[in-house]
């Protein structure tokens, strides 16, 4: 969470090590808009990495954390974002996540084929042993291994080791985009990691005005999208969805999962873009550009509203 201050704020806190590394990822480096009211991630109120958190089942953070910490340099939140999208972090019923396999032969919660799993197989601190890709433990511990060994212990080399784990690029655009949302906000909720996820699954398309995909988005088109996934429904410009609120106001806090919008005014918003956490928003621009995370500090903020 993030207050939203004045741009010397922002520019000193894109320098910590695990944002870096993930806001490298994600955006390829932090080219966009000079910002002018970023927020702050140096506000941070959450646990941050630390403790457990209320929307993770009881033990995953600090699982996750302590299998990170077998790879110097794998951001926790990354094997969090892994675990939200393969299987809801153990919570899914699908098949092949607690029994049995997927379609596609993938089993546990990290969703491993038997191959994968077995040339990874680490047996966690209390896991199975065996190693046993059912056991949340070990299943974990397991992601860690593959993911340091493909090289996700370094800023260079963590998308190509997402991409490993799962040869889809846009699986590996939700991934690290998801691990932005984590990593600020180890609490966000599930209808926030769906809508973040839709939207950064659209990464790279061109904006269209008045865009509602699948094949191109304007700003207000792609966040109506974004939230109708997660099952909450907005209007369809910028300018009714900042009317719908409900607002951030007051010293509160910016959550990833919030709509920040931009413009003259409250009567004259022009521009909206999702937060996703340490200074960045997730956006279509304008055109000629594509949906891409970038600096969140757009001149002419006008305020921030949590769907819901």
């Amino acid at each position: 969470m993030s207050k939203l201050v004045g741009a010397a704020a922002f520019l000193v806190i894109v320098l910590s090590l695990t944002v870096a590394i993930l806001a490298a990822a994600v955006t390829g480096g932090l080219a966009g808009s000079s910002p002018s009211a970023a927020p702050d991630p140096s506000a941070t109120t959450t646990s941050g990495a630390t403790g457990q958190v209320a929307d993770l089942p009881p033990g995953w953070q600090a699982m996750e954390v302590a299998a990170a910490a077998t790879c110097p340099g794998l951001p926790w939140s990354v094997l969090a974002a892994i675990g939200a999208l393969e299987s809801d972090s153990g919570r899914s019923t699908s098949p092949g996540v607690s029994s049995g396999a997927n379609a596609a032969g993938a089993e546990g919660p990290m969703q491993f084929e038997p191959a994968t799993f077995a040339a990874y197989a680490t047996v966690g601190p209390g896991g199975a042993s065996p190693a046993n890709p059912y056991d949340p433990i070990d299943a974990v511990y397991s992601a860690a291994t593959m993911l340091c060994a493909d090289g996700a212990g370094t800023t260079s080399g963590l998308r190509n080791a997402v991409f490993a784990y799962n040869h889809d690029r846009s699986y590996v655009d939700r991934v690290l985009a998801l691990s932005l949302v984590f990593a600020d906000d180890p609490s966000v909720d599930r209808a926030v990691v769906a809508a973040i996820g839709f939207a950064a699954g659209q990464l790279g398309k061109p904006y269209r005005w008045g865009g509602n995909g699948p094949d191109g988005f304007d700003c207000s088109g792609l966040t109506l999208a974004a939230f109708r996934a997660a099952g909450t429904a907005l209007p369809r410009v910028a300018q009714d969805q900042f009317g719908r609120g409900p607002a951030v106001v007051g010293g509160d806090a910016v959550r990833p999962g919030d709509l920040l919008f931009f413009g003259t005014g409250p009567a004259g918003v022009d521009h909206v873009g999702i937060y996703v956490g340490s200074g960045l928003m997730l956006d279509a621009p304008h055109t000629g550009a594509v949906v891409r995370v970038e600096p969140a500090g757009w001149e002419g903020f006008v305020g921030a509203t949590r769907p819901g």
